[in-house]
């Protein structure tokens, strides 16, 4: 799976932001199921934080699709246990915050993956690059993401 790939499935497919749809989706069916025994009572579909394989741009753009990223990782952020983490700022961060690795070896993978054309002996240049190049990919694709977080 892609580096962006996961960033975006560990947003995109957290629980923070998976409420809202079962939330619909229960009072769209107009009460909850309740379990039953057997094969049948397991659910037709789950949130899934860790998926296995890199979600499809068109699949990453129907799971962003206006959601609020800064909301949900104020949330995940609110929810965690991390202390000092500014994810707004800082792409090791972010990348901690989804429990992703946010080695050297990992934004490098990552700068590959989105182009980065600097020098990636630089990380201090190429964090603050993949930072808001990530950002401005989650916006591309259908994430609502504040302009202070794209500049």
């Amino acid at each position: 799976m892609s580096i962006f790939g996961k960033i975006a499935a560990a947003i995109f497919g957290s629980p923070a932001h998976a409420a809202p749809v079962t939330e619909v989706s229960k009072q769209a069916s107009g009460a909850p199921q309740l379990p039953t025994s057997g094969p049948a009572s397991a659910p037709a579909a789950a949130p899934v934080s860790g998926a296995t394989a890199a979600p499809t741009p068109a699949a990453v753009k129907k799971m962003a699709s206006g959601a609020d990223v800064a909301a949900i990782l104020d949330k995940l952020d609110e929810d965690s246990d991390l202390d000092d983490i500014d994810w707004r700022k800082s792409i090791v961060d972010l990348m901690k915050l989804l429990k992703l690795d946010s080695s050297i070896k990992a934004r490098k993978e990552l700068a590959t993956e989105l182009g980065y054309t600097g020098d990636m002996g630089d990380s201090a240049k190429m964090n603050v690059w993949l930072h808001k190049q990530v950002m401005t990919k989650l916006a591309e694709n259908g994430g609502v993401v504040p302009a202070s977080l794209r500049d």
